[in-house]
């Protein structure tokens, strides 16, 4: 489905406590689930990564039956990307170098177009990039210990996908605007250019007047753009707005069966705001709203 627009070795001593480590996973409608699950240790990563190769998993979904995907995962090496089961879970993974992978543009980009190529077809819980074990098994304990959990999630998830949505504005355009519309900033500005003395206070008053009119003016935008969407998603995600020109950093979970009809609106709302400008892009697996860690616990 196309997008919509606008990542010397050492060996050393296995330490004398075990490590394992447990799997939170939280979505929009979940709650938070701890599970016992071992996974390899950065220590074991680097112990092992003359000896053989791991495995990568990408993320994971619900089947019985044995899939592969095709020859596009990290390290760009020809290994084929395929399923690791325990009863109708499956993890996609494919073979990488045992070791600790850098994140790298390359890297993250190839994680992400798995997961996109995956969900195609399937629903699925993407995994946090990095994510390597040692052996399969290790990968069907993973399953075995959050079968539940994961099951909860896939359950929910289910025929959901994710879509971004960035609005940015021209901010001195805005503040032009302001400045036109709002009398007492306008009178401000005008004592300020008439002023031949010190305008410290007055170029205070501007100052904090503008940020307060310009903050206004973006929860405006803002609660009417989520007002206006609410019906055709899911759920949605407020994240930090990224410099000055960005006033929203969104994100929304759809159902497929309203993907069109999403589609539709923000192009409806992003054609009554000439002077906004809307960057959306997806369709994504469910990022914003399935969160995996693989936290290390001694035990």
């Amino acid at each position: 489905m196309a997008k919509k627009s606008p990542a010397k070795k050492t060996v050393p001593k296995r330490a004398a406590s075990p490590k394992r480590a447990s799997v939170k996973i939280t979505s929009a409608k979940t709650a938070r689930d701890r599970v016992p699950v071992r996974k390899t240790t950065p220590e074991e990563l680097h112990a092992a990564a003359d000896s053989g190769r791991g495995k990568y998993v990408y993320c994971v979904i619900q089947s019985a039956d044995s899939r592969k995907f095709g020859a596009a995962g990290i390290g760009d090496n020809g290994s084929e990307i395929h399923t690791i089961h325990y009863r109708d879970l499956a993890a996609v993974v494919s073979d990488v170098p045992l070791g600790i992978l850098d994140s790298t543009r390359e890297n993250v980009l190839a994680h992400e177009r798995v997961n996109e190529i995956v969900m195609r077809d399937h629903t699925v819980i993407p995994m946090s990039f990095g994510t390597i074990f040692k052996t399969k098994d290790d990968i069907v304990q993973l399953l075995r210990s959050a079968y539940d959990a994961f099951g909860d999630v896939l359950t929910k998830m289910r025929d959901k996908m994710e879509f971004g949505l960035k609005v940015l504005w021209d901010r001195d355009s805005v503040v032009k605007d302001i400045e036109d519309e709002d009398e007492g900033i306008h009178r401000l500005k005008n004592e300020i250019a008439s002023q031949k003395g010190s305008t410290y206070f007055a170029r205070m008053q501007y100052g904090r007047a503008i940020d307060a009119a310009l903050q206004l003016r973006s929860e405006r935008y803002g609660s009417e753009i989520l007002d206006r969407l609410r019906d055709v998603a899911v759920a949605s995600r407020i994240n930090k707005p990224i410099g000055d020109k960005m006033i929203m950093n969104a994100a929304f979970l759809v159902s497929r069966d309203q993907e069109t009809a999403f589609d539709t609106r923000v192009k409806n709302i992003a054609s009554e705001h000439e002077k906004l400008t809307f960057k959306y892009t997806g369709p994504w697996p469910p990022y914003n709203f399935v969160n995996i860690r693989l936290k290390l616990e001694r035990v």
